[in-house]
């Protein structure tokens, strides 16, 4: 009895722990990703990114702390996973065969394609056959290199393109928009994030179909954290947060035209400094990003400090004659005003919102509310928990807002008749002049870097035609 009571205390104690199980022990899981807008980055509230808060609720899935390690480049990724660096990869990843073979990737969570950007005016390229007649460059490892490779060994042997660790899609994007290269490969999501940054270039055409983003984890046969993870993914897809975490970083990218983005470009060039530190003062006294009220004073002015639309609102932030009242705003027309009382408005309209509703959400209902007004955004949010929806979720409430124009829906609302479509885009587009100003404040992630800099720094590689 003794023996045997010996022998399953040594088994047993000779049992190791699976990964999942060292994670939890731990309390941290250790993520590997790119420091890019489209995956991770730092502004001044904190961490962000789309693989950031995806990696994050799954942290938070598993009930353990987050630690974010930052690859310098593809290649150093993949060799972190394939050793076990890191716990797995969340970084924008396209599942490729050539991967498959060193890496397990998840469940996908997104759909992209791979797309051909050019610069307008310069040479556009109409079909595949046309990559060989201009300069073209990707970065290295990833799977726009890998699919340019099938395309030399199956159709296009005289294709040749140049290639780079030391690429990221910001610096791809920036040396064509310079004119440094005629065009290069990104994937959808990075330019429908990216494009407002550089209206000058656009989509020649779609190089692939639709390619599914997963995770990549190492290769083992301890699939304990593998199985975790298809789990979150399940739930994430059953209980919406896929949807969520979308709906915040790309829900609001198709709002702003080539002349929109190309004009608030110049703009900020132009006028910004000129107003930054009103915007600055104005944030820190509400509490509020002096980037979102600079955004929201573009869309309502352009800046203008004495703007005036025809329904009589005027100044920086478009005040009614009402509102200035209210808030003690004596001269409409004084920047520091116009702006101090914008602020102090959406506070107030942000305060006044249930409890029930959430950030970011409610930042982006206050501002629906600053355009159209508390009551019509009230009525939007009864149609909307009426019709089934989540009325503290703005991704549902913008949908039911555009009804407030039609009379079989505003005759039964309390406030009547809206244009309700004006502050759906009213929100967009602040949204997205927001992220323009996020990446323009964020030297990490140098959106305009000279390319010739880009040039002198990089690991170029030139893959020569297979003639």
């Amino acid at each position: 009895m003794l023996i045997s009571l010996l022998c399953l205390l040594t088994i047993t104690g000779s049992v190791r722990p699976n990964t999942l199980e060292k994670i939890r022990s731990q309390g941290e899981i250790v993520v590997i990703t790119r420091n890019s807008p489209t995956t991770y980055f730092e502004d001044n509230i904190g961490a962000t990114g789309y693989e950031f808060e995806l990696a994050k609720a799954f942290a938070d899935y598993l009930d353990v702390s987050l630690v974010i390690k930052q690859a310098d480049n593809l290649a150093e990724l993949y060799s972190d996973i394939e050793r076990s660096d890191a716990a797995f990869a969340a970084a924008g990843l396209t599942i490729t065969q050539e991967k498959n073979k060193w890496v397990r990737f998840s469940t996908p969570y997104m759909q992209v394609s791979q797309q051909v950007i050019y610069r307008r005016g310069g040479m556009r390229p109409k079909e595949t056959f046309d990559l060989a007649k201009g300069q073209l460059v990707v970065t290295s490892d990833s799977s726009h290199a890998y699919y340019l490779r099938e395309l030399q060994g199956d159709q296009i042997p005289e294709l040749t393109w140049s290639e780079s660790p030391d690429f990221e899609t910001v610096e791809l994007l920036q040396m064509v928009a310079t004119g440094e290269v005629d065009f290069t490969v990104v994937g959808s999501n990075e330019f429908e994030m990216l494009q407002a940054y550089y209206p000058n270039l656009a989509i020649a055409f779609d190089l692939t179909g639709a390619q599914p983003l997963a995770w990549a984890f190492p290769q083992s046969r301890d699939d304990s954290l593998y199985k975790a993870a298809e789990g979150f993914f399940r739930n994430a897809q059953t209980n919406g947060l896929l949807s969520e975490v979308r709906e915040r970083f790309y829900g609001h990218l198709d709002k702003l035209t080539y002349v929109g983005a190309k004009r608030f470009k110049k703009q900020t060039e132009k006028k910004l400094d000129k107003y930054d530190d009103l915007f600055q003062h104005a944030a820190k006294e509400h509490d509020l990003d002096w980037r979102l009220l600079a955004a929201m004073s573009y869309q309502e002015s352009h800046w203008n400090p004495r703007a005036k639309s025809f329904t009589g609102v005027r100044g920086m932030m478009m005040l009614t004659r009402r509102t200035a009242k209210e808030l003690g705003v004596q001269n409409r027309l004084d920047p520091k005003q116009s702006i101090d009382g914008g602020a102090a408005y959406l506070v107030k309209l942000r305060k006044r919102l249930p409890k029930s509703i959430q950030e970011p959400d409610r930042t982006w209902m206050a501002l629906a509310a600053y355009n159209v007004g508390y009551g019509h955004l009230t009525d939007a949010r009864k149609l909307t928990a009426k019709d089934g929806g989540d009325n503290n979720r703005w991704m549902d409430v913008k949908d039911y807002l555009p009804l407030l124009s039609q009379k079989r829906y505003y005759k039964n609302t309390r406030h009547g008749y809206a244009r309700g479509s004006e502050p759906v885009s009213y929100v967009q587009n602040i949204r997205r002049y927001f992220d323009v100003l996020v990446w323009n404040d964020n030297p990490d992630l140098d959106l305009a870097l000279e390319s010739e800099n880009l040039q002198l720094s990089a690991d170029i590689r030139v893959i020569p035609p297979l003639l």
